[in-house]
């Protein structure tokens, strides 16, 4: 690990912040996954205004690139803000690239995998998989993108901690999205407990 700091939230849950993907940048004590019904799958006009103004400025690509996938707009989002923050050239140690954290084993030889496109098809066509082999289910979606489509017929119990701390983080989001909420008391608590750093580095790009 490159960071070991740990802060521990008024709520009781210790974060420790790690480096072994930028989708794991968060750490604590995890409670039960949580599972929510799924969305409608057919994409919105926009997205929900939860979401940080550097994945809003994707709006129209993220609603463009799911409905080709054949994913709901609100799943993608959540994958790029937990992934990337719309960040299109973040890298993490592990090699994940791009908006969508794409592993370079995904793409074809010369594909250039910083390319947004490129890396939106790669990123969506995995996550649609695992939609699909999740029956619909955004937790299990969720897991499926993490930690590999093995996970989802695994017991979430026995999920990596890293992919329960992913699903905990992308079901809240969902969750507030479809309880009508116009900001995401579960991304907030997700930039508080260090996403904001990776939103600052992917406004600094976006200018």
């Amino acid at each position: 690990m490159l960071l070991s700091t740990a802060v521990a939230l008024s709520a009781g849950w210790l974060i420790a912040l790690t480096s072994r993907s930028l989708a794991d940048r968060l750490s604590f004590a995890v409670p039960p996954p949580l599972f929510v019904s799924p969305p409608p799958a057919a994409p919105l006009a926009g997205l929900s205004p939860v979401f940080t103004p550097e994945v809003q400025r994707w709006a129209p690509n993220i609603v463009r690139w799911a409905d080709a996938a054949g994913v709901p707009a609100e799943l993608a989002a959540t994958v790029m803000q937990i992934e990337s923050c719309g960040h299109p050239s973040v890298r993490s140690p592990a090699g994940a690239a791009g908006l969508f954290q794409v592993m370079p084993f995904h793409f074809a030889d010369g594909e250039d995998v910083l390319d947004v496109e490129t890396n939106a098809r790669r990123g969506l066509s995995y996550l649609a998989r695992s939609y699909v082999l999740s029956g619909g289910r955004m937790d299990l979606a969720l897991a499926g993108y993490n930690g590999g489509h093995g996970l989802i017929e695994r017991d979430p119990t026995a999920w990596p901690a890293e992919t329960q701390r992913y699903v905990y983080w992308g079901t809240g989001i969902l969750e507030d999205i479809q309880a009508g909420r116009t900001v995401s008391p579960r991304l907030d608590a997700w930039l508080q407990a260090g996403g904001a750093s990776l939103c600052r580095r992917a406004a600094a790009v976006a200018g």
